[in-house]
């Protein structure tokens, strides 16, 4: 008896059900919590016409651990017959419809996923892989549903890879200011429809309310954002981390050229500085920083190279868009006149998009918040070793990163 009333509170059971038997198998290590309910007069879940009972179906759920025994509750649950919806399933109280796992259960898995990985959850949680993920799947479709559509003032968008090969994902994130970043939405891939989905699923007036979108110059997301957001030609702001990201770039290149050029000669003076040079000057290590004021000093293409980029970081401290168009007339001269192939080509980029650069000084907004969610979600690709399957990869970031509502309800 006093058994059955332990596990009547544990469970939070109240009439009509409640615990007839609990069985404890020792060899399997398992605990068995037998639940029935009293006849009575049962509503359809889907439209509450009152009914009795058409049959019963016998089922299982796993609970929370008892003394690091699994739980299992066994209940034979009425099914009623409703002229309008057919046979249903009346809800239990302590699951969802159709789940196999009690809510409380869902909650510290939940919780679980979220710190492990999938392997580690599944060995601390005694549950397979695939229940592991359709926790997870379950939990992300419940947080949509519950997800309120409200406006978003400022966006960043960018691409992700989900491990080798082409097998990018859309990322668009919500970057109001003194809120955390959260992903918005996930698209198959980095062409325009893939942009142009989220978009579709924003009402007119939210777009039209639309006041910064942050992005790098891959043509198909401006298009995207030019075809869908009101006036987006004065909103779409091409952020300065992925500008600087192809200064370094090009600076890199200079260096491989003219390394290769110099080791030809014997000349070593470049072998193993390929990461000194993709650092700002107040950044650079203090281990490498005699060498590389002593190969600063010399005459190398690489050291200009560096010194235009390092250059075009004051452009961001401009006051405004006037100071700093004219700021950029200044260093682009000095950058297609450095004989630097690859700073040239950089330079022309930007002059092509400089509309969209200098959007940054009406706006003040960049993706390193999102930068940031990216680094997470590189660690959930590495966590994953890769993601062969394109929706659970979706699935994932939206899980860790979406600002979801995932719990089951009480």
């Amino acid at each position: 008896m006093q058994d059955l009333q332990l596990y009547q509170q544990l469970l939070g059971l109240d009439e009509p059900w409640y615990v007839t038997g609990v069985r404890l198998n020792v060899k399997a290590q398992e605990v068995e919590v037998t639940v029935a309910v009293r006849d009575q007069l049962w509503g359809c879940p889907q439209c509450g016409c009152r009914m009795h009972v058409h049959q019963w179906e016998n089922r299982t759920w796993r609970h929370l651990d008892s003394c690091q025994f699994k739980t299992l509750i066994r209940a034979d649950v009425p099914v009623v017959l409703c002229p309008e919806h057919g046979s249903q399933t009346v809800a239990v109280p302590w699951a969802e419809k159709y789940g196999r796992f009690t809510k409380l259960f869902e909650r510290l898995a939940i919780d679980v996923l979220r710190e492990c990985s999938v392997s580690a959850a599944c060995g601390l949680l005694r549950i397979s892989w695939d229940e592991a993920d359709g926790i997870k799947q379950r939990a992300v479709a419940r947080g949509r549903l519950r997800k309120q559509a409200h406006p978003v003032r400022r966006l960043g968008v960018d691409e992700k890879s989900a491990g080798r090969g082409q097998n990018y994902v859309t990322v668009v994130a919500r970057l109001e200011p003194g809120q955390a970043a959260t992903v918005e939405y996930v698209g198959d891939g980095r062409k325009q429809e893939a942009l142009d989905g989220y978009w579709q699923q924003v009402s007119a007036e939210h777009r039209a309310g639309v006041e910064a979108v942050a992005m790098d110059m891959w043509e198909p997301y401006f298009n995207s954002t030019v075809a869908n957001v009101p006036e987006a030609a004065g909103k779409i702001v091409h952020d300065p981390y992925h500008l600087g990201q192809m200064l370094s770039e090009a600076v890199d290149k200079v260096r491989r050229g003219e390394h290769r050029v110099l080791m030809e000669t014997g000349d070593e003076r470049l072998a193993g500085t390929k990461y000194v040079w993709l650092y700002g000057w107040e950044n650079l290590p203090e281990a490498h920083r005699e060498r590389f004021d002593e190969l600063r000093g010399q005459k190398l293409k690489t050291s200009r190279a560096w010194a235009i980029k390092e250059m075009f970081r004051d452009f961001w401290a401009s006051q405004t868009a006037e100071e700093g168009k004219e700021f950029f007339r200044r260093w682009y001269g000095w950058a297609i006149r450095s004989r630097l192939g690859p700073v040239k080509q950089v330079a022309r980029s930007f002059k092509a998009h400089l509309g969209n650069i200098l959007t940054y000084f009406t706006h003040r907004i960049t993706n390193a918040a999102l930068e940031g969610l990216n680094n997470r979600i590189a660690g959930l690709v590495k966590k994953a070793f890769g993601y062969r399957n394109r929706e659970r990869f979706k699935t994932d970031i939206l899980f860790h990163l979406g600002g979801l509502d995932l719990y089951p309800s009480q």
